[in-house]
Protein backbone atom coordinates (compact mmCIF):
# COMPACT_ATOMS: atom_id res chain seq x y z
CA UNK A 1 0.00 0.00 0.00
CA UNK A 2 0.88 3.83 -0.81
CA UNK A 3 2.00 5.16 2.39
CA UNK A 4 2.67 9.32 3.51
CA UNK A 5 4.73 9.44 6.43
CA UNK A 6 3.93 12.84 8.79
CA UNK A 7 5.96 13.61 11.93
CA UNK A 8 4.98 15.59 14.84
CA UNK A 9 6.79 17.27 17.97
CA UNK A 10 5.17 17.59 21.12
CA UNK A 11 2.32 19.76 21.65
CA UNK A 12 1.20 19.82 18.37
CA UNK A 13 -1.27 17.10 17.67
CA UNK A 14 -2.38 16.29 13.75
CA UNK A 15 -5.44 14.27 14.89
CA UNK A 16 -8.38 16.02 13.18
CA UNK A 17 -6.38 15.73 9.84
CA UNK A 18 -5.84 12.49 10.33
CA UNK A 19 -8.95 11.93 10.72
CA UNK A 20 -10.01 13.69 7.08
CA UNK A 21 -7.30 12.26 5.80
CA UNK A 22 -8.28 8.43 5.80
CA UNK A 23 -11.92 9.32 5.41
CA UNK A 24 -10.72 11.05 1.68
CA UNK A 25 -7.83 8.18 1.13
CA UNK A 26 -8.05 5.18 2.91
CA UNK A 27 -5.91 3.75 0.26
CA UNK A 28 -3.08 5.26 1.10
CA UNK A 29 -1.78 4.61 4.77
CA UNK A 30 -0.52 7.91 6.64
CA UNK A 31 2.40 6.84 9.23
CA UNK A 32 2.20 9.09 12.04
CA UNK A 33 5.97 9.82 14.09
CA UNK A 34 6.23 11.64 16.99
CA UNK A 35 9.69 13.25 17.08
CA UNK A 36 11.49 15.92 19.76
CA UNK A 37 12.06 19.30 18.68
CA UNK A 38 15.81 18.62 17.51
CA UNK A 39 14.69 15.76 15.53
CA UNK A 40 13.07 17.97 12.61
CA UNK A 41 15.82 18.20 10.95
CA UNK A 42 17.22 14.85 11.20
CA UNK A 43 13.72 13.10 10.37
CA UNK A 44 13.04 14.70 7.41
CA UNK A 45 16.16 14.49 6.11
CA UNK A 46 15.31 10.36 6.12
CA UNK A 47 12.30 8.67 7.37
CA UNK A 48 9.25 11.56 7.26
CA UNK A 49 7.81 13.47 4.36
CA UNK A 50 6.29 15.86 6.10
CA UNK A 51 6.49 17.40 9.74
CA UNK A 52 4.17 19.55 11.82
CA UNK A 53 6.98 21.66 13.96
CA UNK A 54 7.49 25.21 15.77
CA UNK A 55 9.11 27.76 13.87
CA UNK A 56 11.67 28.73 12.98
CA UNK A 57 12.65 26.01 11.78
CA UNK A 58 17.05 25.31 11.52
CA UNK A 59 18.76 25.42 7.62
CA UNK A 60 19.66 22.10 6.49
CA UNK A 61 23.13 21.15 6.07
CA UNK A 62 23.51 21.82 2.94
CA UNK A 63 21.99 25.59 3.60
CA UNK A 64 18.72 25.31 2.10
CA UNK A 65 15.86 25.91 4.19
CA UNK A 66 12.75 23.85 4.41
CA UNK A 67 9.63 24.57 3.00
CA UNK A 68 7.33 26.13 5.78
CA UNK A 69 3.30 26.68 6.10
CA UNK A 70 2.60 28.36 9.07
CA UNK A 71 -0.58 27.42 10.33
CA UNK A 72 -0.95 28.75 13.73
CA UNK A 73 0.21 30.93 16.72
CA UNK A 74 0.12 28.84 20.30
CA UNK A 75 -0.70 30.87 22.86
CA UNK A 76 2.92 31.95 25.20
CA UNK A 77 1.53 31.00 29.06
CA UNK A 78 3.35 31.28 32.46
CA UNK A 79 3.72 28.24 34.39
CA UNK A 80 3.12 28.51 38.65
CA UNK A 81 2.28 26.73 41.55
CA UNK A 82 -1.30 26.61 41.96
CA UNK A 83 -0.71 28.46 45.61
CA UNK A 84 1.57 31.08 43.84
CA UNK A 85 0.25 35.05 43.30
CA UNK A 86 0.32 34.78 39.63
CA UNK A 87 -2.38 31.98 40.04
CA UNK A 88 -4.55 34.60 41.03
CA UNK A 89 -4.51 36.72 38.02
CA UNK A 90 -6.36 36.43 34.76
CA UNK A 91 -2.90 37.23 32.80
CA UNK A 92 0.15 37.45 33.84
CA UNK A 93 2.27 41.24 32.53
CA UNK A 94 6.27 41.48 32.62
CA UNK A 95 5.71 43.96 35.85
CA UNK A 96 4.02 40.84 37.21
CA UNK A 97 7.70 38.61 36.68
CA UNK A 98 9.14 41.53 38.60
CA UNK A 99 11.09 40.19 42.06
CA UNK A 100 9.79 36.37 40.34
CA UNK A 101 12.40 33.78 39.49
CA UNK A 102 11.80 33.13 35.59
CA UNK A 103 13.62 29.70 35.31
CA UNK A 104 13.41 29.55 31.49
CA UNK A 105 11.65 32.57 29.40
CA UNK A 106 10.76 30.66 26.85
CA UNK A 107 9.78 30.17 23.66
CA UNK A 108 10.29 26.84 24.05
CA UNK A 109 12.10 25.18 27.54
CA UNK A 110 14.99 22.57 26.20
CA UNK A 111 13.67 19.72 28.73
CA UNK A 112 9.66 20.77 29.39
CA UNK A 113 9.29 17.97 31.99
CA UNK A 114 12.86 19.46 34.38
CA UNK A 115 11.75 22.91 34.39
CA UNK A 116 7.84 22.16 34.82
CA UNK A 117 9.50 20.39 38.15
CA UNK A 118 11.35 22.67 39.71
CA UNK A 119 7.70 24.92 39.37
CA UNK A 120 6.40 22.12 41.17
CA UNK A 121 9.12 22.55 43.70
CA UNK A 122 8.34 25.97 44.02
CA UNK A 123 11.84 27.05 42.32
CA UNK A 124 10.44 29.66 40.14
CA UNK A 125 8.39 29.97 36.89
CA UNK A 126 8.60 28.76 32.75
CA UNK A 127 7.43 30.32 30.35
CA UNK A 128 6.25 27.64 27.06
CA UNK A 129 3.31 27.20 24.99
CA UNK A 130 -0.11 26.42 26.37
CA UNK A 131 -0.11 23.07 24.29
CA UNK A 132 3.18 22.00 26.05
CA UNK A 133 1.89 22.75 29.15
CA UNK A 134 -1.30 21.01 28.60
CA UNK A 135 0.32 17.67 27.25
CA UNK A 136 2.31 17.74 30.57
CA UNK A 137 -0.63 17.76 32.63
CA UNK A 138 0.63 19.10 35.74
CA UNK A 139 -2.25 19.25 38.28
CA UNK A 140 -0.37 21.08 41.06
CA UNK A 141 0.45 24.22 38.85
CA UNK A 142 -1.55 26.41 36.96
CA UNK A 143 -0.97 28.31 33.83
CA UNK A 144 -1.69 31.75 32.85
CA UNK A 145 -0.95 33.69 29.33
CA UNK A 146 1.80 35.98 28.96
CA UNK A 147 0.50 39.66 28.22
CA UNK A 148 2.46 40.99 24.92
CA UNK A 149 4.27 37.83 24.29
CA UNK A 150 4.21 36.67 20.33
CA UNK A 151 3.57 33.19 21.25
CA UNK A 152 4.88 30.14 18.96
CA UNK A 153 3.98 29.83 15.25
CA UNK A 154 3.13 26.09 14.66
CA UNK A 155 3.84 24.78 10.54
CA UNK A 156 3.88 22.02 8.05
CA UNK A 157 7.23 21.64 6.73
CA UNK A 158 8.88 19.57 3.98
CA UNK A 159 11.87 19.52 1.92
CA UNK A 160 11.88 20.06 -2.00
CA UNK A 161 12.67 16.68 -3.50
CA UNK A 162 9.90 15.03 -1.09
CA UNK A 163 7.25 17.15 -2.91
CA UNK A 164 4.78 14.41 -4.55
CA UNK A 165 1.39 14.54 -5.42
CA UNK A 166 0.26 12.89 -1.89
CA UNK A 167 2.14 15.92 0.25
CA UNK A 168 0.35 17.85 -2.03
CA UNK A 169 -2.99 16.32 -1.22
CA UNK A 170 -2.01 16.58 2.36
CA UNK A 171 -1.28 20.04 2.26
CA UNK A 172 -4.75 20.73 1.15
CA UNK A 173 -6.49 18.48 3.36
CA UNK A 174 -4.46 21.03 6.72
CA UNK A 175 -5.41 24.18 4.47
CA UNK A 176 -9.00 23.48 4.83
CA UNK A 177 -10.16 22.37 0.80
CA UNK A 178 -12.50 19.93 0.29
CA UNK A 179 -12.39 16.85 -1.61
CA UNK A 180 -13.21 18.31 -4.72
CA UNK A 181 -11.70 21.60 -4.83
CA UNK A 182 -8.70 22.59 -6.62
CA UNK A 183 -5.55 24.18 -5.44
CA UNK A 184 -6.62 27.24 -6.88
CA UNK A 185 -9.79 27.43 -4.18
CA UNK A 186 -8.92 30.04 -1.03
CA UNK A 187 -7.52 28.29 1.35
CA UNK A 188 -9.19 28.55 5.02
CA UNK A 189 -6.88 30.61 7.12
CA UNK A 190 -4.78 28.74 9.65
CA UNK A 191 -5.71 31.08 12.71
CA UNK A 192 -4.97 30.19 16.21
CA UNK A 193 -4.75 27.24 18.01
CA UNK A 194 -6.91 24.36 17.32
CA UNK A 195 -7.53 23.95 21.24
CA UNK A 196 -8.82 27.93 21.32
CA UNK A 197 -10.99 27.25 17.85
CA UNK A 198 -12.75 24.31 19.49
CA UNK A 199 -13.77 26.66 22.68
CA UNK A 200 -15.00 29.24 20.68
CA UNK A 201 -17.44 26.77 18.86
CA UNK A 202 -18.96 25.81 22.17
CA UNK A 203 -19.77 28.97 23.14
CA UNK A 204 -20.97 29.79 19.79
CA UNK A 205 -23.04 26.69 20.06
CA UNK A 206 -24.46 27.65 23.15
CA UNK A 207 -25.44 31.21 21.74
CA UNK A 208 -27.22 29.55 18.89
CA UNK A 209 -29.61 27.75 20.83
CA UNK A 210 -30.44 30.03 23.48
CA UNK A 211 -29.26 28.13 26.70
CA UNK A 212 -26.12 30.07 28.61
CA UNK A 213 -23.00 27.53 29.23
CA UNK A 214 -24.42 25.88 32.12
CA UNK A 215 -27.69 24.53 30.12
CA UNK A 216 -30.18 27.22 31.31
CA UNK A 217 -32.62 28.64 29.02
CA UNK A 218 -31.63 32.65 28.75
CA UNK A 219 -33.83 35.36 29.27
CA UNK A 220 -34.27 36.51 25.29
CA UNK A 221 -34.61 32.59 24.52
CA UNK A 222 -37.52 32.13 27.40
CA UNK A 223 -39.58 35.65 26.18
CA UNK A 224 -39.38 33.77 23.10
CA UNK A 225 -41.04 30.44 23.76
CA UNK A 226 -43.18 32.91 25.87
CA UNK A 227 -44.30 34.67 22.99
CA UNK A 228 -45.19 31.46 20.86
CA UNK A 229 -47.26 29.63 23.10
CA UNK A 230 -49.32 32.81 23.58
CA UNK A 231 -50.11 33.20 20.02
CA UNK A 232 -50.60 29.71 19.94
CA UNK A 233 -53.95 28.57 18.10
CA UNK A 234 -55.11 32.40 17.18
CA UNK A 235 -54.47 31.39 13.61
CA UNK A 236 -57.90 30.96 11.38
CA UNK A 237 -57.64 27.92 9.29
CA UNK A 238 -59.54 28.33 5.99
CA UNK A 239 -60.19 25.77 2.96
CA UNK A 240 -61.47 23.23 5.11
CA UNK A 241 -58.99 23.14 7.70
CA UNK A 242 -55.75 23.76 5.37
CA UNK A 243 -54.36 27.32 4.10
CA UNK A 244 -56.06 29.01 1.28
CA UNK A 245 -53.31 27.95 -0.99
CA UNK A 246 -53.62 24.31 -0.38
CA UNK A 247 -50.85 22.39 -0.23
CA UNK A 248 -49.46 23.61 -3.57
CA UNK A 249 -46.10 21.60 -3.87
CA UNK A 250 -42.59 23.35 -4.21
CA UNK A 251 -41.14 22.55 -7.29
CA UNK A 252 -37.83 20.35 -6.97
CA UNK A 253 -34.50 22.06 -8.08
CA UNK A 254 -31.95 20.76 -10.43
CA UNK A 255 -29.93 18.57 -8.06
CA UNK A 256 -25.93 18.18 -8.46
CA UNK A 257 -24.24 14.74 -8.36
CA UNK A 258 -22.52 15.59 -5.66
CA UNK A 259 0.62 9.22 -7.31
CA UNK A 260 3.07 9.29 -7.03
CA UNK A 261 4.93 7.43 -3.52
CA UNK A 262 6.63 8.78 -0.76
CA UNK A 263 9.49 7.67 1.55
CA UNK A 264 7.93 4.56 1.95
CA UNK A 265 7.47 2.95 -0.87
CA UNK A 266 10.87 3.91 -2.50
Amino acid sequence: MTALSIAFVPGVSPAKWVRVWRQRRPDVDLVLMPVTADDVLDVIEADADMVFARMPVPERADGEQPHAIPLWTETAVVAAPKDSPLADLDEVTEADLAGVTVLDAGPVPADVGAALDLVEANVGVVVLPQSLFRAESRKSLVSRPLAGSPGTRVALVWRDEDASELTEEFIGVVRGRTANSSRQQPDQPGGSDPDEQDGARQKAAGKASGKAPGGKATAANAKTVAKRSATKGTGAKSGGGKNSTGRGRTPRGMSGKPKRGSKGNR
